[in-house]
């Protein structure tokens, strides 16, 4: 994820050795935090599944800070309502597959992965003269990711539809800071903006859980409704498959969502592509069946957003990566719930967001929003862009530089261009390129008013211009929210130097954070 650059100023100062204490008070711009709790805290991470692990297979706790940002109450309530609509909007528009194929074709000629996601798409539900009826239930699991720009509010950064992970990430740095508060509250206190504001709750593991074990006991029970008989007595319990990238490091966050849904007495299962292709059959019903496990309830895919999740390099095919995609394919033929199909993933793209966000209000009725609902949405989405000749004359004649993003398909950081540079990508990109490329204004969200602290690999670093991005989850089943909270399943918090662009939590410059809400 790329967050937005204000200001440089990061100083880095070493952790001091002797105990915090009520009377030696640290100032908010010289953090005095001894070696002894920072030991302790990032323990509690590590313990608490907070962590990244290392090839040697040892752990290392994730970055974080040290006290939570501050948000208005009802500035997170807005979000909330927002967010529940946005995913019905996203969920509805998924499953119009007459004008994702439509309104996407020229995308596809420009980006070869979307191209090929288009494609696939296209065998599973067929073109608009031969629809056909999808075997596969979609389980929308997405994050909205927002942030509050200093003169336009909180504003969308983008739609996350497959591998929207980091929820037990999002719950668990809650929990760190609610432990932090209970062992030293003077600590904790001396780096919280507004001292009368409550932390936000947030139940993001428990709540994707919900939703999930929803998915699952349905698919389960339509087929024991057919006296489906098990084809052994392992798959008596509802069963869960997470489709994984091989030999990846951010594990942890994965296996807290499973554990969860263990304690829901659902099982759970890892794979990766290449492992599914040799091991996934066909049952009665178009049961969706495992090597040496029997019937699978639920796909959860944490893999699938680029062409190395498909790629082999036992394999040689006329086209890349066929048999890996032909895989994610053929568990969409199949009665079983999917998060995310090819339809989520298009429906979550840079360039749906951008046609969403420059359609008229009144044309989200196509997909069952009223007027109000539709106005609402449109209020968080920040101005978008296509690429094409006038928007480059424009952009090089009248544009301010600095108020725009340029952006690609592509998920996770390391795909904007900021400022001068886009001038600079605008002149290199062929004709046949734009459709894969949008303009997004640059978002300049509040900088937290109380310097805090930073801690990465067990050292502390004193930050007084961080930023945050909110990133809100949300669940869909059967047309229906799939959580008792309108759909709603918690946040996620990440929080930079404003001097820093890369802002991931696992390989640019983010912590994890968490919320508190304040009556300002």
């Amino acid at each position: 994820m790329l967050f937005v650059c204000n200001k440089a100023v990061n100083n880095q100062i070493n952790a001091r050795s002797h105990e915090y204490s009520g009377e030696h008070m640290p100032k908010p711009t010289r953090p005095l935090i001894s070696a002894q709790i920072i030991q302790e805290i990032t323990e509690w991470a590590i313990m608490h599944g907070v962590a990244f692990r290392q090839a040697d297979h040892s752990a290392r706790h994730c970055p974080f800070s040290i006290a939570p940002i501050t948000m208005p109450h009802e500035v997170f309530e807005r979000l909330h309502r927002a967010t529940s609509l946005i995913t019905r909007l996203i969920n509805n528009v998924s499953e119009d597959h007459d004008f994702l194929q439509s309104s996407l074709a020229k995308v596809a000629k420009a980006e070869p992965f979307f191209e090929r996601l288009l494609a696939l798409h296209q065998q599973a539900h067929g073109d608009s003269a031969h629809r056909l009826s999808p075997a596969r239930k979609p389980l929308l699991i997405m994050r909205t990711d927002f942030m509050d720009d200093r003169q336009h509010g909180p504003k969308v950064i983008e739609f996350n539809g497959i591998a929207a992970g980091m929820a037990p990430f999002g719950q668990r740095a809650t929990e760190l800071h609610a432990f932090i508060q209970n062992q030293w509250p003077q600590l904790y206190q001396t780096y919280l903006e507004d001292k009368h504001a409550s932390p936000a709750e947030n139940q993001a593991i428990e709540q994707l859980a919900l939703a999930i074990v929803k998915a699952a006991n349905s698919i389960k029970a339509s087929f024991e409704s057919r006296a489906q008989a098990s084809l052994d007595g392992l798959a008596s319990k509802p069963t869960f498959l997470m489709v994984i990238q091989e030999n990846e490091d951010n594990v942890y966050d994965q296996h807290l969502l499973e554990l969860a849904l263990q304690k829901q007495g659902i099982r759970t299962l890892r794979r990766t592509f290449e492992q599914l292709s040799t091991q996934l059959s066909s049952g009665d019903n178009q049961r969706l069946l495992l090597k040496d496990v029997g019937a699978i309830d639920v796909v959860y895919l944490r893999a699938g957003y680029q062409y190395a999740d498909y790629y082999s390099t036992t394999r040689s095919e006329r086209v890349c990566c066929e048999t890996l995609s032909q895989t994610r394919l053929f568990i969409e033929q199949h009665k079983v719930a999917v998060n995310a199909t090819f339809s989520q993933q298009l429906a979550t793209s840079k360039t749906m967001q951008m046609l969403l966000t420059t359609m008229p209000a009144e044309d989200y009725a196509r997909w069952g929003l009223n007027l109000d609902d539709a106005k609402l949405i449109k209020s968080v989405l920040a101005d978008m862009k296509p690429i094409n000749q006038a928007t480059i004359g424009w952009f090089n004649r009248q544009a301010d530089k600095q108020e725009w993003v340029l952006k690609n398909q592509g998920e996770g950081g390391g795909h904007c261009v900021f400022g001068e540079e886009i001038a600079n990508k605008l002149e290199q990109l062929a004709p046949h390129e734009y459709d894969a490329w949008a303009l997004m204004q640059r978002l300049y969200p509040h900088e937290r008013e109380v310097p805090t602290i930073a801690v990465r690999n067990s050292t502390q670093t004193h930050v007084d211009d961080l930023v945050s991005e909110i990133g809100l989850f949300s669940a869909y089943y059967d047309e229906e929210p799939a959580t008792p909270l309108n759909g709603y399943a918690g946040y996620l918090i990440r929080s930079k130097p404003a001097s820093e662009n890369e802002g991931g939590i696992h390989s640019g410059k983010g912590i994890l954070d968490s919320l508190v809400l304040s009556d300002a």
